[in-house]
């Protein structure tokens, strides 16, 4: 477990804003290596700044995560300069249906999967083995809590993420006895560009500080799924369970549901 408490390597994409950002300065102290990614320069740069502040020493690039080649190149590269402890995947983008319920288009969505999915499993699967060679490692997929049930404002996000759920739940079940710890995040709203694009209430949005926390404390547990803020959580885990007709009832009468 003290690898994991204290990881001496940590890799996060998406790393210039919100969760992940806030991420790099939490892990941030003497003695950690951050390599961090994002596709904004400048407001990495700035990350990468805040963080060498704090004493870690920082390696950043403003790459393209879907551009799979270079975004393996890289991460096969920081760790062969430090075997990387954890690895979390956390870039990701939004999609949400028009204002009348315009329905979303394939370009869109497939530009969607591309983040969302297909970079987020591109960047855990080259550390896979590495870590299981080793015997020890750790990896985080951010998911979220629109994983459990389908909302009709955002149906292609919503398959995003319950995608990386289950790809993060199964790799857990495959690499736990070999030392390799695999965790499932899946925040409710937290203040950023992202939340702040989605088009419903936000009950019970915290800050990107607060949420690092969280998910840190989770982390060095090696807790299977970290999933917050509670009240949203369990709401979204009953609804799950109720008939399709009430579910899609109370995300209708909640803003969720259709938009005409």
């Amino acid at each position: 477990m003290g690898r994991l408490t204290h990881p001496g390597h940590v890799l996060i994409t998406g790393a210039s804003g919100g969760i992940g950002a806030a991420l790099a300065r939490a892990y941030a102290c003497d003695g950690v290596r951050l390599s961090l990614c994002a596709r904004n320069p400048a407001k990495l740069e700035q990350v990468a700044h805040a963080c060498t502040e704090k004493g870690a020493r920082v390696e950043f690039s403003s790459l393209d995560v879907t551009d799979i080649d270079a975004l393996q190149s890289w991460i096969l590269d920081q760790d062969a300069k430090q075997p990387i402890d954890l690895v979390i995947a956390n870039a990701g983008k939004t999609l949400n249906v028009g204002p009348n319920g315009e329905e979303e288009s394939w370009a869109d969505t497939k530009a969607l999967l591309s983040v969302n999915v297909d970079s987020a499993l591109a960047t855990v699967i080259p550390l896979i083995a590495p870590m299981r060679r080793r015997g020890q490692g750790q990896i985080a997929l951010v998911s979220s809590l629109a994983a459990y049930r389908g909302m009709a404002i955002t149906p292609a996000y919503c398959a995003s993420k319950a995608a990386v759920k289950a790809y993060g739940e199964a790799l857990r079940a495959l690499v736990a006895a070999d030392g390799v710890g695999v965790s499932v995040i899946c925040p409710g709203f937290v203040d950023s560009d992202m939340s702040r694009a989605f088009p419903g209430r936000k009950p019970f949005m915290i800050c990107a500080d607060q949420a690092a926390m969280i998910i840190r404390k989770g982390l060095a547990r090696n807790r299977p799924r970290i999933a917050f803020p509670f009240p949203l959580n369990l709401g979204t885990w009953l609804l799950a369970m109720l008939p399709a007709v009430l579910a899609d009832l109370i995300l209708q009468q909640i803003s969720y549901g259709r938009s005409r």
